[in-house]
């Protein structure tokens, strides 16, 4: 089973609540889970999972708590080519930067060689007013995938 890293950027605690639950529902599966809500460079093992799930702050920004982590991502270039990386982001379509602020994070991961393991999912407290159930829905159909 997977060892998996949940990388949490969290304003006002929605993305918290869905990274807590999908963190239950892999280890219903078996997977050692770990959330992370100030993401530490030299604490994260690049060969386990990193599953990231974060808000969009403000004009298009990560949230304060996940921001230092992605300093030090562009401060120490890590080799990240055997970490492997999915995005939950979490946005309100109604501001022009839905869903904007983990792409920065993303951009780095891939610039230092992590590779997507699915494509991302975009959810819309708009549309999903409990971000928790498309969240869990996205991790059913690929958390087979993990060994």
């Amino acid at each position: 089973m997977a060892n998996v890293a949940l990388l949490v950027g969290t304003t006002l605690g929605s993305a918290e609540y869905v990274a807590d639950e999908l963190a239950e529902q892999l280890s219903a599966q078996g997977h050692q889970t770990h959330v992370h809500l100030a993401p530490d460079l030299a604490d994260l093992d690049p060969q386990s999972f990193w599953l990231i799930v974060s808000s969009t702050h403000g004009a298009g920004d990560l949230p304060d708590n996940i921001q230092p982590f992605l300093k030090a991502i562009r401060l120490h270039s890590p080799d990240l080519s055997k970490t492997k990386f999915a995005l939950c982001a979490i946005g309100d379509s109604s501001y022009d930067t839905f869903c904007q602020g983990p792409e920065s994070l993303v951009e780095e991961l891939l610039h230092c060689g992590a590779t997507e393991f699915v494509d991302k999912i975009q959810i819309d407290v708009q549309y999903d007013p409990v971000p928790e159930d498309p969240a869990q829905a996205w991790l059913t159909s690929w958390q087979s995938k993990l060994v």
